[in-house]
């Protein structure tokens, strides 16, 4: 038996580093799927973490919400442990070329692509404006959206550094995620969920 159908996460610490500065950042690990297979969103810091989480399950997918070097360290290395494509927006070539010169992802995930796993479909949703490519992956059998570093616990993600956009975000925001319904809980790249509803009351549609 595969088991029911989960969402399971970790989180792991390391550095984000942009337009000649670094901090140090804790960044969720999210990992869909059941006992059999799964999908990773994000591949931030170390493998070990990653792997941690996945333990025995079939990896079908590492799946990046946008190619910031805190999303994206350790894609390629955790490509070949598990032998998985990575999917990655192409609007953030430019982005990913800053952390990986040697190594370009293997699928382009557009708007609107579906990502199977375990009986279940992530449907990517095109959100620019923290990134060009930034995407979100909804789950609707599972009511929840992860939003990587587009929405947060408390509001818009960050959009002071290179390739971001304020205006830009808020427009995905209100278009695509307040769209969805006000109960999805929102996983985010950093910290603590939230849901739509709280936060399309906070930002306002």
């Amino acid at each position: 038996m595969a088991g029911p159908l989960r969402v399971d996460h970790a989180v792991t610490s390391g550095t984000f580093s942009l337009d000649g500065e670094t901090f140090d950042v804790d960044n969720n690990v999210w990992v869909v799927g059941d006992d059999d297979e799964c999908v990773v969103i994000d591949a931030p810091h170390s493998v070990e973490d990653i792997l941690a989480v996945v333990g025995e399950r079939r990896v079908k997918a590492i799946i990046c919400t946008h190619a910031h070097d805190d999303h994206v360290r350790v894609a390629p290395a955790l490509r070949e442990a598990v032998v998985a494509p990575i999917l990655l927006h192409p609007d953030d070539k430019p982005l990913w070329e800053l952390t990986h010169t040697d190594h370009l992802w293997d699928l382009d995930l557009s708007d609107g692509a579906e990502i199977p796993v375990a009986g279940t479909v992530l449907t990517a949703i095109h959100t620019p404006g923290h990134a060009p490519g930034a995407v979100c992956l909804h789950a609707p059998d599972l009511g929840c959206v992860f939003a990587g570093d587009t929405l947060f616990q408390g509001g818009p993600g960050a959009t002071g550094r290179s390739f971001s956009d304020r205006p830009t975000l808020e427009a995905s925001i209100r278009a695509r995620l307040f769209a969805l319904p006000e109960d999805t809980v929102v996983h985010t790249g950093h910290g603590e969920d939230t849901t739509i509803g709280a936060e399309a009351a906070a930002l306002g549609r």
